[in-house]
């Protein structure tokens, strides 16, 4: 690769995430919240470096005698190496989509943490609610309080291969990489589409003995209302409404 195309691929990279992570929501979809900070100093370092290395070789005076040089001395690099320039631009004009009911239908659900106590529900009904405070609840809350309340949960609807369907979310503990599922199973009505984000309406689904590890993290529906991708997506927390 020669070094003017090194050079162009850092400006574009650096562009990319200044793009993503400045301008826009969508580095949501890879990192949580609190990396944006690094991806605009990566990306600022790495425009920075770029057009550093894009002046020196201008100023020298023989950028085309340097670039024969370099890739003389390169001559065995591979060219695979030129599709580092597709994720430098999908940054900029087609950024990947988000995970979804493809890897949530291909992940188990993620095991709830031992919970100590809880504390008392509020009066709200329907009681919003995240899916993973919902799982726990019913697997380990002895006072069973969550027994005969209306909830309402927000996901991503997952089919289920035979049939049914899962309310899901997917957390990130960093990025995409270490992602996580959560489900809750949806009892009384029909399947909607693969990725169609909901707020979901019902109660618990009796299956096994509510407060203990037996009973099933489900819900018989009793209404579903679409909604716009919350803001917070890759996260288990009570939606945030997209600005």
């Amino acid at each position: 690769m020669k070094r003017a195309a090194q050079v162009t691929l850092l400006i574009l990279t650096g562009l990319g995430l200044l793009h993503t992570a400045l301008f826009t929501d969508l580095y949501l979809r890879y990192v949580k919240e609190g990396l944006r900070p690094l991806l605009i100093i990566s990306g600022a370092l790495l425009l920075l470096l770029g057009l550093a290395h894009a002046m020196l070789d201008r100023g020298s005076g023989d950028a085309e005698e340097h670039d024969h040089d370099h890739e003389h001395g390169h001559s065995t690099a591979p060219r695979i190496a030129w599709l580092l320039f597709l994720p430098a631009l999908s940054l900029l004009f087609y950024a990947p989509p988000a995970l979804g009911a493809y890897t949530a239908s291909h992940a188990g659900s993620e095991a709830v943490k031992k919970q100590k106590g809880f504390a008392a529900l509020p009066a709200t009904s329907p009681l919003p609610m995240t899916l993973t405070d919902f799982t726990t609840r019913v697997q380990q809350d002895k006072e069973l309080a969550i027994k005969g309340r209306s909830v309402e949960m927000t996901g991503f609807a997952t089919p289920v291969r035979g049939g049914g369907w899962d309310l899901t979310r997917i957390i990130f503990t960093c990025c995409a990489a270490d992602a996580q599922t959560v489900k809750v199973h949806m009892y009384g009505t029909p399947a909607p589409s693969a990725n169609t984000w909901l707020a979901v309406t019902g109660t618990w689904h009796t299956q096994g003995t509510l407060g203990t590890r037996t009973a099933a993290a489900a819900l018989d529906v009793h209404a579903t209302r679409p909604i716009a991708q919350p803001v917070n997506a890759f996260t288990d927390d009570l939606p945030l409404t997209p600005s």
